[in-house]
């Protein structure tokens, strides 16, 4: 799935890593560095990894899962 109406973020919320925890999709915000494992809004599994500090993750998420996560101070903005 591709997203073609890409409109700014009006809120953010601190996201804490749970396999099951399902999440209004949006892009994330990763606060300090590592590994961010996610499940996408297309039902994909994926780890990012070494993710750096301060970094945005252009891909819309439902879920980031506390397995395989290492990154921390991560904010979902939609």
């Amino acid at each position: 799935m591709s997203i073609t109406n890409l409109q700014i973020a009006d809120s953010a919320v601190a996201v804490t890593p749970g396999d099951s925890t399902e999440l209004s999709p949006g892009i994330l915000f990763v606060g300090v560095g590592g590994d961010v494992a996610v499940q996408t809004l297309a039902g994909e599994t994926v780890t990012f990894k070494n993710i750096a500090d301060g970094s945005y993750l252009y891909t819309m998420v439902v879920k980031v899962l506390s397995t395989g996560t290492t990154a921390t101070n991560i904010l979902i903005a939609r």
